[in-house]
């Protein structure tokens, strides 16, 4: 990635990018001599647990209008994918520009948090020194702040919780977070998901369980759309649309089995929709510095095939609002077209919660390659969370001892996993056929297996384990947040899968269509 020089003109994506040396008012400069200094604000909407169930990206059964209208006035990216699909490690690359393991942020519910490596900040630190506002807000309400999860301990890192707190005239950076559609989902009565017409991925078993509990995904998704909504409407009462660039897009993909913490597309595919005006400029009194505007075929079509990682939104983020990027951040400038394109993403998995592991991956647009590190482990080694708010899970577990499931569905099942997984994504969308032992693909597995030693090398610091005491907390806050979840669900932490099953049965029942 080239760093971002001060002073050179840079066009060729379809906007021009007009940039001179500037900087922030300093207490030094005299008042004769200083010049009014304004830029664009940006903002990030971030959703959580979202897979690409939008209707703008080909969902027929969800009823999204807000983020519809969003992606048609701006440009949506189909091959967004998040490092790591759960919120921790997500969101401390989100803030740092950095991969999680390359900053000791890799671990989901860490005890022992540590400050970031030295020449490490969150990026609301060069926003604040170019005189941006930084924020970051729960849509409840705008006091409160909203979800971090940060693997790491930061002073200081908002100036507050809302954009109305900045100073008149301050640029904003900000972040409004929207906890949908994590689980435990909600019931949209205005739009209901009429579950016989919901389509499973050929790995979930076509029972009414898996339709409904997917239903209610959906219609949390449009109850997500109207806060979204929200947002969009407070924009424009406030005369901000046509100077905020707007980015949405979801911390990983959705909370269902074989998504959410694994590197399966359903768990690290996720929307990105960048808006921006017509055209933005930021500028010195009648100076321009920056101008850009979306290029023809981008307005056009609304649509963007290139690669794209999260932890690139760091470096698109600077880059547009005329910031200098500090060469340490591991993303790559999508935006910019003298930046080289991403071949592939880098994707990882360690220990969510108490469940210990270690996976990696290497996405291509055309194949995917999966390391497992500990392949005498199954996919589905216990794990409290998902035992307590994952029906489906505890439905395919019974379903495996019974011999119901096909072929297909009982991969996920299994005692153990392969130590490398291959599938050809053009092929194979729903990665159910691995190839890695076949020989037509000896090239094509040598290949990524050369990319993946590259990527572990130059970015991996979570090789070693973790320290008992780290584990054992781990072990303990999940063991005590079951047993009350449990018991909030009329269960106990020692309910069978039967008594499971039966509560769930219970809670989704509310609906006329189940078979």
């Amino acid at each position: 990635m080239k760093p971002f020089i001060p002073g050179r003109v840079i066009s060729g994506l379809g906007f021009v990018l007009m940039i001179g040396s500037f900087g922030c008012t300093s207490g030094t400069t005299s008042k004769t001599t200083e010049k009014k200094l304004t830029r664009p604000n940006i903002l990030w909407i971030v959703a959580d647990d979202l897979g690409t169930d939008l209707g703008c990206y080909g969902d027929s059964l969800v009823y999204t209008p807000n983020l519809d209208k969003l992606a048609s006035e701006g440009v949506r990216y189909v091959n967004f994918y998040t490092v790591s699909a759960v919120c921790s490690p997500s969101r401390s690359t989100l803030i740092t520009g950095m991969y999680p393991v390359s900053i000791e942020a890799h671990q989901h519910r860490t005890r022992y948090k540590k400050p970031l490596p030295e020449g490490i900040e969150p990026i609301t630190k060069y926003f604040r020194e170019a005189g941006y506002f930084t924020c970051n807000g729960d849509f409840r309400n705008s006091e409160n702040p909203g979800k971090t999860d940060y693997n790491f301990v930061a002073d200081s890192i908002f100036d507050g919780t809302d954009w109305s707190q900045k100073e008149d005239g301050q640029p904003f950076f900000a972040q409004v977070q929207i906890f949908y559609p994590h689980r435990p989902f909600l019931r949209d009565t205005l739009h209901p998901v009429d579950q016989a017409r919901v389509k499973l991925a050929p790995y979930y078993p076509d029972h009414w369980i898996t339709r409904q509990d997917w239903a209610l995904y959906l219609e949390t998704i449009q109850i997500l759309d109207i806060e979204v909504g929200k947002v969009m409407k407070r924009l424009e009462e406030e005369n901000l649309l046509d100077n905020t660039i707007i980015f949405f897009f979801g911390d990983q993909g959705s909370p269902h089995v074989r998504a959410k913490q694994f590197m399966y597309d359903g768990g690290i595919n996720t929307p990105l929709i960048i808006r921006l005006p017509g055209k933005i400029r930021s500028q010195r009194n009648d100076e321009v510095i920056i101008s850009w505007e979306w290029p023809a075929e981008y307005k056009k079509s609304g649509v963007n095939n290139d690669l794209v990682s999260n932890v690139d939104l760091a470096v698109a983020s600077l880059y547009l609002a005329g910031i200098e990027i500090p060469e340490h951040l591991q993303g790559m400038n999508f935006l910019d077209p003298e930046a080289q394109k991403r071949d592939y993403v880098f994707l990882m998995r360690d220990r969510r919660d108490e469940t210990v592991d270690r996976i990696r991956a290497i996405r291509t647009k055309d194949f995917k390659y999966i390391r497992n590190f500990y392949p005498e482990r199954s996919y589905t080694q216990f794990n409290a969370y998902k035992k307590q708010a994952y029906p489906v899970l505890t439905l395919m577990q019974i379903m495996h001892e019974n011999d119901e499931l096909t072929q297909i569905q009982d991969i996920f099942m299994a005692n153990n996993r392969p130590a490398e997984e291959l599938y050809d994504l053009n092929q194979d969308p729903w990665e159910v056929h691995n190839l890695s032992g076949k020989k037509d693909y000896e090239d094509t597995l040598l290949h990524l297996r050369s990319l993946m030693d590259s990527a572990l090398l130059k970015y991996d610091k979570g090789i070693y384990p973790e320290t008992d005491e780290e584990i054992e907390f781990a072990e303990k806050l999940m063991k005590d947040r079951f047993k009350k979840r449990m018991e909030n669900k009329g269960l106990s932490e020692k309910s069978t899968d039967e008594e499971i099953l039966e509560y769930w049965k219970s809670y989704l029942i509310p609906t006329p269509l189940r078979k």
